[in-house]
């Protein structure tokens, strides 16, 4: 039997990683960290024990061409405020799709990368 510790790392397709980095360094603002030397274009960010790994496809490919649907794949990070997560969108003029009610159980907002990547930020409800 396979004896799960966590999720380490999720990896995404980017069409062009200069753009990308733009939204994830300099708008979310997540810490880069060191990637090996791989044969390959890509960034890593830490994400409290975890890792999010961008990968510049080499035909510029990605898989997703439409809006948030929130039934598609998608990544979640779980933060410490909601408000403060909306107000620091808000701020950086991301569009987001938010549900401060959500029947999961705690609150979720829903943002498109560049590359219409689906990220999910969820938050205890009303903090």
């Amino acid at each position: 039997m396979i004896e799960y510790a966590h999720i380490h790392h999720v990896s995404l397709a980017v069409r062009d990683l200069e753009v990308a980095k733009k939204f994830y360094s300099g708008l979310l603002r997540m810490q880069e960290i060191e990637r090996p030397p791989f044969n390959s274009t890509g960034t890593w960010y830490a994400l409290g024990s975890q890792q999010l790994h961008l990968l510049q496809h080499p035909q510029g490919h990605t898989l997703r061409e439409a809006g948030i649907d929130t039934t598609d794949g998608h990544f979640a990070i779980w933060v410490k405020s909601y408000k403060e997560t909306l107000a620091w969108l808000e701020q950086q003029g991301i569009e987001y799709e938010a549900r401060p009610d959500s029947v999961a159980g705690f609150a979720q907002i829903f943002v498109l990368d560049p590359d219409r990547n689906i990220i999910e930020f969820d938050a205890p409800y009303h903090s």
